[in-house]
């Protein structure tokens, strides 16, 4: 009967991550320098997303100080191309900033998954 009541709490504990996707990560930024002060970003994100109730809706280039450079918004689920990779160009980014962090946010954790930090091309 203890047996029975190990795996049962097991199961319990290891049911929601099982069910239920976590939080959207950013795992690769590819980032070139365009023309004066702008840049273009290839994005990969990964997440479990489930359909229209959970997906990840966007991601972001913040400054150092947090500031949102750029936003790609998506507008759709993904739930058949993960990880997946998005683009965004013409984001202008001052001379005096030599690096990003680009984070993902889900519809239903917002933030908090892995963010990655490049060093700008200059």
């Amino acid at each position: 009967m203890r047996c029975l009541s190990v795996v049962a709490a097991i199961f319990i504990v290891a049911l929601p991550a099982m069910v239920f996707p976590g939080e959207a990560d950013v795992i690769g930024v590819k980032v070139r320098r365009a023309a004066n002060e702008t840049f273009y970003f290839d994005v990969t994100v990964r997440h479990d997303d489930s359909g229209w109730d959970h997906y990840v809706d966007k991601w972001e280039v913040l400054a150092p100080d947090g500031t949102v450079l750029g936003t790609r918004t998506l507008y759709h689920p993904h739930v058949d191309e993960q990880p997946f990779t998005r683009s965004l160009s013409d984001v202008k980014i001052a001379e005096m900033i030599n690096k990003v962090t680009v984070r993902a946010h889900d519809s239903v954790h917002a933030y908090g998954g892995k963010t990655v930090t490049v060093v700008l091309p200059r």
